[in-house]
């Protein structure tokens, strides 16, 4: 029975399980957020064709592989579990929303598709909460700071990237309740004081990308007014692939959704996806090991540079045509 059930649906191992998997939600709550999603994407692609400035799109590769990257880094947070970048304050600050968004999903995608990390029915839902909810809160909340130093703006991107992993914890609470998965009561609470603590480490990784961006390249926190070209796309493309290779030192303690799902008594209602490719970040020949984990990080992040390089790129051609 068992070897029949690994044929037919992959389990999912132990503590990797950074995003909402198929069988939390219900096919209704998908459907609904599968159909949001593309509504705003749709808005994304069409306001990107329309604004997007081209020295920008070596920079959308750039920022989606280094998101990439540092979510492979979980990093511990009190009380045996840990949590990791979700990267959608610092892509919707430096990129704008449009643009933010579509390397937020272009990341998504990847991670569900290839690494089977995150479920495929529940896609929409990982779009929405890791992607529009926390980038759109976050970007309007640095916006707040316009005409401020560029101290006192940081900080605020700092809080801004904070209140956008509460508030999209929150929003994957509200999914759960409205599934049936677990009560509003008992979820709420759970997610919203661990991602808060994770929420921290997301303040900290946002604040310190900015005060980097604002040293070295200033003029693309004022509304990307220099090229993303030449040597700072190297620079930034080699910090995603060091990045990769701290990957096999992450935390490898339970997520702060996988702990509040196993503590809630919903972990089981996981599925696993129908197939695998890089399954849990590792290549299949060469085994749970960290050689396999940077391998798979490497793979991820250039396939993700050059997905989001190309889709804004081809989106930029057909806004001269």
């Amino acid at each position: 029975c068992s070897d029949e059930k690994e044929t037919d649906m992959q389990p999912i191992p132990a503590g990797i399980l950074m995003h909402i998997p198929d069988g939390f939600l219900n096919v209704l709550v998908s459907a609904v957020c599968w159909l949001l999603t593309l509504v705003i994407l749709g808005i994304a692609v069409a306001n990107t064709r329309r604004e997007l400035d081209e020295r920008l799109v070596p920079l959308a590769g750039i920022m989606a592989a280094f998101i990439f990257a540092a979510q492979m880094l979980n990093f511990p947070v009190a009380g045996g579990t840990s949590g990791h970048f979700i990267g959608a304050a610092l892509a919707f600050i430096v990129l704008g929303p449009w643009l933010g968004l579509l390397a937020m999903t272009a990341v998504i995608a990847v991670q569900a598709l290839l690494f089977q990390d995150g479920g495929l029915v529940v896609m929409g839902a990982n779009i929405l909460v890791m992607g529009v909810v926390p980038g759109f809160l976050a970007y309007y909340i640095y916006k707040l700071g316009h005409g401020r130093s560029g101290r006192a703006q940081t900080l605020l991107a700092g809080v801004a990237a904070w209140l956008s992993v509460v508030v999209a914890s929150a929003t994957v609470s509200l999914l759960l309740a409205f599934s049936g998965t677990s009560a509003l009561g008992i979820v709420l609470p759970a997610m919203v004081g661990v991602h808060a603590l994770i929420g921290l480490g997301e303040a900290l990784i946002t604040v310190a990308a900015l005060a980097f961006i604002r040293q070295t390249r200033p003029a693309l926190l004022a509304g990307g007014q220099e090229t993303g070209r030449g040597a700072w796309v190297v620079a930034g493309l080699a910090i995603a692939l060091l990045l990769v290779l701290l990957a096999p030192f992450a935390s490898g303690h339970p997520d702060g959704l996988e702990w509040v799902a196993e503590t809630s008594g919903f972990l089981h209602t996981a599925q696993g996806a129908p197939y695998a490719i890089l399954p849990d970040y590792t290549i299949p020949f060469l085994g749970q090991t960290g050689l396999s984990t940077i391998v798979a990080g490497l793979v991820g992040v250039l396939l993700v540079a050059g997905l989001v390089f190309l889709a804004a790129r081809s989106l930029r051609r057909r806004s001269l045509a």
